[in-house]
């Protein structure tokens, strides 16, 4: 018999009570983390990628210490640019990228600096920032979201997608890039930034808290009624493999 498969209206509901039920759990609205200008937090975005917060918050700190603006970051020797971030993930392949990437921002925008984004459309601002090197979709949303243009983009992480999964919301094979288009789809199209952004925020934290990679809490979740995978391991007849939904697991954020 063919799987029975939910509808845009039925997932769109889903994904509504789920926001519900984790804004009660973890207490919405949620506070932004930092107040970055859209520049600085995608440096910070592209620095963080498979790295614990700690260690790309240290680097982060470094650059802005070492360099009076991100302009010296741009021209400044790469292997000074490595050492100064040594502690982050592949520090080899991300001193050069964030160069080209500020390479990038001066030669198409004129000069080095993302604020012109504040007056585009969200879609054009992400497809802009896109078309930089090595920039996808969770790090467009990131500068959008997180930055203090605060502008309604969606970011998935890996905690956020594993729970998305998990409940159904999107497939078990569909990969985080393509899941930000998928996830954003059922969100009301009116809801501002401060929605969006708890709407990360709460299934980041349940990911973290409860949905957890391996063994996952199923028996104390808010959302085990909503979630076909939670009741078929709370009946021993789970089938998910370990490992199969989403990446390793991330890192949670510090809020400062």
């Amino acid at each position: 018999m063919a799987r029975f498969a939910p509808d845009h209206g039925e997932l769109t509901r889903k994904a509504l009570e789920i926001h519900r039920r984790l804004c009660e759990e973890y207490g919405c609205p949620i506070a932004y983390f930092h107040d970055h200008d859209p520049l600085s937090e995608l440096i910070s975005s592209l620095l963080s990628h498979r790295t614990k917060n700690r260690d790309s918050g240290r680097a982060f700190q470094a650059l802005r210490v070492h360099y009076p603006d991100w302009a010296a970051l741009r021209d400044a020797p790469t292997p000074e640019v490595e050492r100064l971030i040594h502690g982050v993930t592949w520090p080899e392949q991300k001193a050069p990228r964030i160069q080209s990437v500020l390479c990038a921002i001066s030669e198409r925008h004129g000069h080095l600096s993302l604020d012109f984004l504040e007056a585009m459309p969200v879609a054009e601002a992400r497809a802009w920032l896109e078309a930089l090197p090595g920039v996808g979709p969770k790090t467009s949303a990131a500068v959008l979201s997180f930055s203090r243009l605060r502008r309604p983009a969606l970011p998935v992480d890996s905690h956020h997608h594993r729970v998305a999964q998990r409940t159904g919301l999107i497939p078990s094979t569909l990969d985080v890039g393509p899941s930000h288009a998928a996830l954003a789809a059922l969100l009301p199209p009116d809801w501002d930034a401060q929605a969006v952004y708890d709407h990360h925020e709460v299934l980041m934290l349940h990911g973290q808290r409860c949905c957890y990679f391996r063994n996952p809490a199923c028996e104390r979740c808010v959302l085990l009624e909503l979630c076909p995978t939670g009741q078929a391991r709370c009946a021993g007849l789970s089938s998910e493999p370990q490992g199969r939904v989403g990446p390793a697991p991330g890192h949670a954020r510090p809020q400062n």
